[in-house]
């Protein structure tokens, strides 16, 4: 009888790939939306490439910012959690005693082991905060250089995601013209990334295509009809 190693294979960057897909799914359908909404109301290529990367920048501004902010406010709310964590074993060690023990009744453990390994852990306070921060709060220990890194990679897939769109109106001669290939491009570009994005995350690759898809195709079709209305 042969023993198989068993390989568990876990996703490594969770975070980037959050990153990159908020970044990525909002280019590919704010840039697209407004290109679209523009088509439906003016005349000029030029106009609608103008607007359309005035968009991207300021939008890859916005979004790496909401992404920099949101990482660092994570950290922030570690670290405070952290400190409170330690004075609570130095000042009021029973009460925490206590709080293992409660975890570990959670997961079936008899009272005298709860008790046991709760005199253990406290030996050596680092673990014991370590626990509690685990498995009382919940909280993971972020990576301190996070807000950075968040914010580069949602700007630059904003980036990337808003000239797909915008791309089509480079090569015509006028808007309507732009959002039909804009149209093309971009729908295709959502169905490939919706794909990707959904097999990553362990969802239906084709559902989750089909559904990003979905979601640019409503928005730029909103954006023009409304445009349409208003220049009637």
């Amino acid at each position: 009888m042969h023993d198989h190693p068993h390989h568990e294979e876990h996703f490594k960057s969770p975070d980037m790939v959050r990153d990159i897909v908020i970044g990525m799914a909002d280019g590919l359908t704010v840039p697209f939306a407004l290109a679209a909404g523009l088509s439906g109301a003016v005349d000029s290529n030029l106009i609608v490439i103008t607007a359309g990367v005035a968009e991207i920048v300021a939008g890859s501004i916005a979004m790496g910012l909401g992404g920099y902010l949101s990482a660092k406010t994570e950290v922030d709310h570690y670290h405070a959690e952290l400190k409170r964590e330690y004075y609570e074993v130095e000042k009021l060690p029973h009460k925490e005693k206590e709080e293992v023990q409660e975890v570990l009744e959670a997961y079936g453990i008899s009272e005298a082991t709860r008790i046991k390994v709760a005199e253990e852990m406290s030996l050596d306070k680092d673990k014991w905060v370590e626990f509690m921060m685990r498995y009382e709060l919940g909280l993971e220990k972020p990576d301190d250089k996070r807000a950075g890194r968040s914010a580069a990679n949602i700007s630059i897939s904003y980036i990337v995601g808003g000239f797909i769109p915008l791309s089509a109106y480079f090569f015509t001669s006028h808007p309507h013209d732009g959002l039909v290939f804009s149209s093309i491009i971009t729908l295709v570009a959502l169905f490939i990334f919706g794909f990707f994005k959904s097999k990553a995350t362990g969802q239906s690759p084709v559902a989750g295509a089909l559904r990003t898809t979905l979601i640019g195709a409503l928005a730029a079709a909103a954006a023009f009809g409304i445009a349409s209305l208003i220049k009637v």
